[in-house]
């Protein structure tokens, strides 16, 4: 069973909720994220103008400087970008952009599994070969030394926008040196030497700043650069940015913006999808529409979704449309698929004398190499515990780990690089190549090494406000609007409220698998709906209450049955009338 935590962070809440002129509750949940009490204005309000200059990043305008010089020249200019949602809105911007201003661009993007993550010697080769003078990288590069190398050898320009961690070397004082790649231009606002003020932005911004300043040059109309505001949006959310500071302004305004797009491929595919754009949030794009995007780099190539980007034409834009969702929903019966695989395998592979293994490390021969580190995700999310799913790459088993909070991932990698032959990641993350031979060696050894302990091993579920249903009301619902748009960093407040009376059970959903729950707490009586195992609930119920009771309550008899539950409160506007209900996520009988 989860740990129920709840926030005891102290604040003048009353004093903050008149300063800013918002509900207690919401004040509490800011400072349950962190917000100083200096920037939440700034939270509640998102402002253009808050956005922070792109020349303040390292290498801006030396990056501007030389796509400048290329353009004019008429310079062979290709953008190398990456596979996933900020890859493809990264390369997207670039291109358009540099075009825009009259430059001769082109582009190419890894295949996942021929040519792995990023720029690579072979696809500077190819570049070469075809007449390419200029190399922009987005979203990759920082770490691309061989390739950069071998592209300074053929005498190309290159310049490197990219928005991860530079690789550095560690010296035995523990101080660390960075090691840029030999690029003409680095920008990354993760350098050590940058003035950028905030670094948690996804590779897509790092292309919007770029093309911002270019634009500025060509005397291109503003509105023209904001129109790259959806696909900055569209990666932050797609690439997991924490959305504060001046991401939480681009997803704000980024989120209207992609639904009332004038992109047609884009358009195309909210239509396709079925999406009510007036509601459109950062759920739709990063489980609906996010998807899309993805799966074409994991199944087929990710061109097919840049290509829906730059379509221009309707009815070819809505086959291209239906084309990405067919191959996500392919990719969606072969998780299943791989799921299923990989549960029936673990009672074999990480159980010994009735004891599950701290550490999961499970072998799917079959199994899509794209889809090990979704797999591995799911398995972890339903066991709670770092999981490593591997399956057979060409030449060796190849895989992706997904870990907890208290297991660092790539430092117990590092403490079995024995058994490895290659491995990547960082602590909640991870790419790993094995032989056959050394897959149960590895098993054994990062269990061997693991400390992780029981409490470690359940999960924690962190209420922000232990708050009674009786103390809903439509207006205080609708005023935790001002702290939307939710994602990492700014997630969905969790509420609770303990032994509600339930009067009535329902069961609802096209196949009845879904609960509503008519509670009634302290007078007020309001409707829950729960949309998990509503039979492990219903079991739960019959065994504490019994089977003639719960029976009466989907009669609508009464009983004493009571549960407690985490929830987010809801308003349900039904034939012009509105009430109040929560949805009910983890719940004890």
């Amino acid at each position: 069973m989860n740990n129920w935590v709840v926030l005891a962070k102290k604040a003048d809440f009353k004093g903050l909720a008149k300063k800013l002129s918002v509900d207690q509750v919401v004040a509490r949940i800011m400072v349950n994220r962190d917000i100083p009490e200096s920037g939440m204005e700034a939270f509640l309000h998102p402002d253009m103008d808050r956005l922070h200059d792109p020349a303040l990043m390292v290498d801006m305008d030396r990056a501007v400087f030389l796509l400048m010089q290329a353009i004019d020249q008429k310079k062979h200019i290709r953008v190398i970008g990456d596979y996933d949602i900020d890859g493809i809105n990264s390369t997207y911007i670039l291109l358009k952009g540099i075009r825009r201003c009259g430059g001769t661009a082109d582009y190419a993007i890894p295949h996942r599994i021929t040519d792995g993550y990023g720029i690579n010697p072979d696809m500077v080769d190819a570049a070469h070969e075809a007449g390419v003078e200029v190399i922009v990288t987005c979203d990759n590069g920082i770490s691309a030394l061989s390739a950069i190398e071998r592209a300074k050898e053929h005498g190309m320009t290159i310049i490197v926008t990219d928005h991860h961690q530079v690789p550095y070397e560690e010296r035995e004082d523990g101080s660390r040196i960075e090691k840029l790649p030999p690029a003409d231009a680095v920008v990354d606002p993760h350098r050590s030497d940058d003035r950028y003020p905030f670094t948690d932005i996804c590779g897509a911004v790092v292309a919007w700043k770029l093309i911002t300043l270019l634009y500025q040059e060509y005397r291109v109309p503003k509105e023209e650069t904001l129109g790259f505001l959806e696909n900055a949006a569209f990666a932050t959310i797609g690439d997991i940015m924490p959305l504060l500071d001046e991401n939480r302004v681009i997803v704000s305004f980024g989120l209207p913006a992609m639904a009332h797009t004038k992109n047609i491929g884009l358009d195309a595919l909210i239509t396709r999808t079925g999406i009510d754009r007036e509601a459109l949030s950062t759920y739709h794009v990063g489980f609906v529409i996010g998807p899309c995007f993805n799966a074409s780099g994991r199944l087929e190539t990710a061109d097919m979704a840049l290509s829906l980007l730059m379509e221009e034409d309707a009815a070819v834009a809505a086959k291209k449309a239906a084309e990405l969702i067919a191959i996500n929903d392919e990719r969606k019966h072969l998780t299943v698929r791989g799921m299923e695989d990989a549960e029936a395998l673990i009672e074999s592979q990480c159980m010994h004398d009735g004891v599950m293994d701290r550490v999961l490390v499970i072998y799917v021969p079959g199994l899509h190499e794209s889809l090990c580190g979704i797999v591995a995700g799911r398995i972890k999310g339903r066991y709670y515990r770092p999981v490593f799913v591997l399956t057979d790459g060409e030449n060796e088993v190849k895989g992706s780990g997904r870990s907890i909070p208290s297991y660092s991932m790539y430092e117990r990698m590092n403490e079995c690089s024995d058994y490895l032959l290659k491995f990547g990641g960082h602590p909640m993350a991870a790419g790993l190549s094995l032989s056959a031979a050394e897959v149960e060696g590895f098993r054994r050894s990062i269990n061997e090494k693991c400390t992780l302990t029981d409490e470690e091993l359940t999960p924690e579920v962190v209420i922000d406000v232990p708050m009674p249903l009786s103390y809903l009301t439509i207006e205080r619902i609708r005023g935790l609007s001002v702290l939307e748009p939710f994602g990492q960093g700014n997630e969905k407040p969790v509420f609770a409220d303990r032994d509600v009376e339930i009067r009535r059970l329902l069961y609802i959903g096209k196949e009845k698998q879904y609960l509503k729950l008519s509670l009634l707490s302290k007078g007020v009586c309001i409707d829950g709906l729960y949309f998990g195992d509503g039979a492990a609930l219903i079991e739960a119920l019959v065994g504490k209450y019994g089977e003639d009771a719960i029976d009466g309550l989907f009669e609508g008899k009464p009983h004493d049955a009571a549960i407690s539950f985490t929830y987010y409160p809801q308003i349900n506007s039904f034939r012009g009338t509105d009430s109040m209900q929560v949805v009910i996520d983890e719940w004890r009988v």
